[in-house]
């Protein structure tokens, strides 16, 4: 393995773990880290957690779960190019979802709307929660006891925090992250990795639910490009190879563009620790301007084409009076919870009520919810 960089975050040095434990004498912090978040519940449950589509409109689209796996595989060979700790940089990745309700943004946006009175809801947050509260696993301690690392990574990856969520300012508080610093280079190359990975999965279960076609996303400039190239080299493929051979170009050109203008921003900065990265005025990992500009409008239309597509707009609807039927049903009667829920939620319609039902409703699947949703609204269906 060559030598890390000098801005790379070094296991050695680690900051540890809210609750000491003894170092394994094999794995890495990092590498041990990645191997709880795998064995997590809340990992398994990305199984069954939207993308886009819901679980039962067809095998072939993403997951929470195959999307975080393509996400670390990204970022694993970013890091690995750029000589930081391939193994944070790909805890990172597995974990940035973990607090993703279900069905995609339309739960998140249904149980913000439910939450707003008690502070809303944010799935980076929620994610932090899953790792350090949530998860029962270990009989010293709740949640996963990750390195600080890996916890700073995963509250910030998206950059400073200036108003932390209620749940991420009072864990700040007895864990304290330096929220208002970035996060290091590991966790700024997992969310670059997200970015990369969401817009070009996207478009392609796009193109294999038929919401659009390939000569409809080669209007776009970048995947434009890439489609000319394929129909030159491979004009009798047929439509789906020419579209998977398109967006594995796209995905390589934004690999290196990537690659390109950290390098650029590496060498301007010239970061002797990662405390030089933390302390830096904007991010170390991401893209050039053209490629920004070019990465938006393939967002753009995805939201045209794809996010608000008539048939997605049914789902997202369905989707969001599920969640809010169950919140309504358990904030006013926490007493159908099940027994391990139900203890802590206190009583109905309170704040307390609320985070609980709340924390119980983003930790389902999909097909969870749906059962769960036909068990307390139809009287034909036992509890």
């Amino acid at each position: 393995m060559p030598e890390l960089a000098p801005f790379a975050v070094r296991p050695e040095t680690s900051r540890g773990r809210l609750h000491p434990e003894p170092a394994d004498g094999v794995r890495s912090p990092f590498q041990r880290d990645r191997d709880r978040i795998i064995h997590s519940t809340a990992f398994r449950r990305l199984q069954y957690k939207t993308q886009v589509f819901i679980y039962h409109e067809g095998d072939a689209f993403r997951t929470r779960l195959t999307h975080s796996i393509e996400v670390a595989q990204l970022a694993r060979s970013i890091a690995r190019r750029l000589r930081i700790d391939e193994d944070l940089a790909e805890a990172l990745a597995l974990a940035h979802d973990l607090g993703h309700p279900p069905f995609g943004h339309a739960g998140e946006e249904a149980l913000n709307g439910l939450m707003r009175p008690y502070g809303g809801f944010d799935h980076n947050a929620q994610s932090l929660k899953a790792v350090t509260v949530l998860e029962k696993r270990y009989a010293g301690f709740d949640g996963l006891n990750l390195t600080w690392e890996t916890l700073e990574g995963l509250a910030k990856h998206n950059g400073p925090i200036r108003r932390p969520s209620p749940f991420m300012a009072e864990y700040d508080g007895r864990h304290p992250l330096d929220l208002g610093s970035h996060a290091s280079v590991e966790a700024q190359v997992a969310a670059l990795a997200d970015d990369i990975a969401y817009n070009n999965h996207d478009l392609d279960d796009g193109l294999r639910a038929g919401l659009f076609t390939l000569d409809e996303a080669a209007t776009l400039p970048l995947v434009g490009d890439a489609v000319r190239e394929v129909r030159t080299l491979h004009p009798e493929a047929s439509p789906g190879r020419q579209a998977s051979e398109a967006i594995r170009r796209v995905i390589n050109v934004m690999v290196q563009d990537v690659m390109t203008e950290a390098g650029r921003r590496l060498a301007a900065l010239a970061p002797r620790s990662v405390e030089d990265v933390r302390a830096a005025g904007r991010p170390m990992i991401a893209f050039s301007e053209p490629m920004q500009a070019a990465n938006q409008q393939v967002r753009d239309f995805l939201r045209g084409r794809m996010y608000r597509h008539w048939r997605v707009n049914r789902t997202t609807q369905k989707s969001k009076r599920v969640v809010q039927m169950l919140f309504s049903l358990l904030h006013g009667g926490p007493d159908m919870l099940p027994p391990e829920w139900r203890e802590g939620a206190g009583a109905p319609g309170t704040a307390r009520c609320a985070a609980v039902v709340c924390d119980y409703i983003a930790s389902m699947t999909d097909r969870f919810a749906l059962d769960e949703h036909r068990r307390l609204t139809d009287p034909h269906i036992p509890g």
